[in-house]
């Protein structure tokens, strides 16, 4: 036991060392030629894995009449933008801080939830470099819990939190009902939580997903319903290289029948349709690589 927590140990150690040899290069070079060398490494080393079979089916779910040259031609696409967004976290709050890199379409209605103390579940998924959504959410002067999920490595979390810290972003690990609660007791303060919510999650709301059930977490439409606040979905889009805009939409709100379950039911099938459309309007810069699909579909292709 005592020989498995060493070697355990030993391994986050080397990988914590690697990330910050990593780091230490990619802040020596200028910020487009660092996304640039992440969309060209990772379009190589991406297709040899076997995530380039994940992202395969999920494309011919989502895509089930494209033809083998376009759903090659996405794969590829997909995997620059996975190694653009993997290169740029390492120099996040350079992009930020140098202006005109990012533009905020929308960027009024989020003020108002900072200026007016409004509670409000904030939204989206995993679009192009998502990171720089929960920056638009402090600039917006939001006093928001952003939560995401730990790393299984310790030391790397923490690089990861510290990185955050660059530009202003701290950040939640919400874990079983303890953070629900956390969750609630910040909506209860006049405080504002932001969630992705575009992954599996087992045990969650089925609810179609570009014509296939998909099990969704129904944590913020529960939320919502609960305090009777809205829905405020955001995106992000790649306009060039390390160039970005982050997107407020129209806020959706819940119709609260009464009918607990079945109220959150259509929320999800909501937030479901509001990923789909962003995902068909921007195909390439969706995380494809993650099975979003119950696992038969997985063994079946």
């Amino acid at each position: 036991m005592a020989d498995a927590a060493f070697r355990q140990q030993l391994l986050w150690r080397l990988e914590a060392g690697a990330w910050d040899l990593v780091e230490w290069i990619a802040r020596r070079f200028p910020v487009d030629a660092v996304s640039d060398f992440g969309s060209w490494l990772v379009r190589r080393l991406g297709p040899l894995t076997s995530s380039q079979r994940v992202a395969e089916t999920n494309l011919r779910i989502a895509f089930p009449k494209a033809s083998d040259a376009e759903i090659a031609a996405l794969l590829d696409a997909q995997w620059s933008e996975l190694g653009r967004s993997f290169a740029e976290f390492a120099i996040l709050d350079r992009i930020l801080a140098e202006p005109g890199r990012v533009e905020i379409e929308g960027f009024e209605r989020l003020q108002v939830i900072g200026r007016e103390r409004r509670p409000t579940v904030l939204i989206s998924g995993h679009f192009s470099n998502f990171e720089v959504m929960a920056w638009a959410i402090v600039q917006a002067g939001i006093d928001c819990q952003v939560t995401y999920r730990a790393a299984n490595n310790p030391y790397i979390d923490e690089r990861i939190r510290r990185g955050r810290r660059r530009y202003g972003v701290s950040l939640f690990a919400p874990k079983g009902l303890e953070g629900a609660r956390e969750l609630m007791r910040a909506l209860n303060r006049g405080e504002s939580i932001a969630l992705l919510n575009d992954q599996k999650y087992n045990g969650g709301v089925a609810a179609p997903l570009f014509g296939e059930m998909a099990h969704t977490a129904p944590g913020p439409s529960s939320f919502a319903l609960r305090f009777g606040v809205p829905l405020q979905p955001l995106s992000v889009e790649r306009r060039a290289k390390a160039r970005f805009r982050v997107i407020a939409h129209e806020p959706i709100v819940l119709e609260d029948t009464g009918e607990r379950e079945a109220d959150i039911e259509a929320g999800v099938r909501r937030v479901n349709a509001f990923v789909e459309d962003r995902v068909r309007a921007r195909p390439a810069e969706w995380w494809w690589v993650h099975k979003r699909w119950p696992k038969e579909h997985y063994k079946r292709r």
